[in-house]
């Protein structure tokens, strides 16, 4: 799977009980999921499409749901240029930019108050 700058790239669900959470898309839209421990599930791309079996989300079981729980991943192809682009237009980073298992993130907060992270990968 390809990335696109600055593209919805990875979309996280807040799970509660994750286990729950799964069994609920599974049967209402047919997701599949890679489990990465007790307490987080990567959302698996359908199998009919060109990118079948990618991931494009997640559920954290460690967070409980609630309206504008949601947070949306942006992938850059220069993460720290994306920092100082959002600093610029009025953004507020509410996490610095940190590593990962595969790439480095931060957070940001929108001027309507809604959460993006944007991430970067190492590999």
């Amino acid at each position: 799977m390809t990335h696109t700058h600055h593209a919805i790239d990875y979309i996280e669900l807040a799970g509660g009980d994750l286990e729950a959470t799964k069994a609920f898309y599974a049967s209402a839209f047919g997701w599949e999921f890679t489990d990465y421990g007790p307490e987080y599930a990567g959302i698996r791309m359908p199998g009919g499409s060109q990118d079948g079996g990618a991931e494009v989300g997640g559920i954290d079981g460690t967070v409980t749901g609630s309206v504008g729980s949601t947070l949306v991943l942006l992938y850059s192809d220069d993460l720290d240029a994306s920092v100082a682009a959002v600093r610029s237009a009025g953004g507020a980073v509410t996490k610095e930019p940190y590593t990962f298992p595969g790439g480095r993130r931060f957070c940001v907060t929108d001027p309507g108050g809604n959460q993006l992270g944007v991430w970067q990968s190492t590999e």
